[in-house]
């Protein structure tokens, strides 16, 4: 039976422990997804604004290329987002297998760009189909640059979390901010040709992938 002063002493030594503690608020992948999400309205509004809109993807000016390199830069944007935010709270589990097939299928583009270009034989002498130049690299520079708010928010987001893997989280980080920063930039970019989308709205992802996971786990790791 315990006596009253051990009932005392146990009770003090809980009050001690509990003194300081006070309540969080759970992380749920609703608030995560609503984060992100804004961060990539505010990104695709700031194109806007400071490059303009190209209103000829919905006057029958783009390509079918076009179409499809930016809905596989959201498909891979969402899908590796999706990943990140649950990172945050992990659980026995889950699977992140979705980005890495996204990326796959975003990795055929810049392929095909090259064959496109080595087998056009009509006239394409001493150009560069826009996969070099000033306005390849602009694209990717300004990519880049739209990634940034999408990075931080997912980054801030992490920070408030635990996840265990800070090497893939830097790596879904990295591929998250690039995709959605590219498809946004590219609501500005009139350019459509296959060697252009196919490597110059493809290399800010790679970019983004490599530079999430060298800086990223170091500011998530807790």
């Amino acid at each position: 039976m315990n006596s009253p002063n051990s009932r005392k002493n146990r009770d003090s030594l809980i009050a001690d422990l509990t003194e300081g503690l006070t309540p969080v608020r759970a992380m749920r992948f609703r608030d995560g997804a609503l984060v992100v999400g804004a961060a990539t309205l505010l990104t695709g509004l700031g194109v806007v604004l400071v490059k303009g809109f190209w209103f000829g993807m919905f006057e029958g000016e783009a390509a079918p290329f076009f179409w499809v390199t930016n809905g596989l830069l959201l498909i891979l944007g969402l899908a590796a987002a999706t990943a990140v935010i649950t990172m945050a709270s992990p659980k026995v589990g889950n699977r992140y297998d979705a980005p890495r097939w996204a990326s796959a299928m975003l990795a055929i583009l810049p392929l095909t760009a090259l064959v496109a270009v080595l087998s056009d034989t009509h006239g394409a002498q001493g150009h560069d189909h826009g996969m070099t130049g000033s306005l390849a690299w602009m694209c990717i520079r300004n990519s880049l640059i739209a990634s940034g708010l999408v990075a931080a928010s997912i980054v801030l987001w992490l920070r408030r979390g635990a996840p265990v893997s800070t090497n893939l989280g830097g790596w879904m980080t990295g591929l998250a901010a690039g995709a959605i920063g590219t498809a946004a930039y590219g609501l500005s970019c009139p350019l459509d040709s296959v060697g252009h989308l196919g490597i110059a709205h493809v290399a800010p992802v790679a970019i983004m992938a490599a530079l999430g996971r060298l800086t990223v786990p170091s500011l998530i790791r807790w």
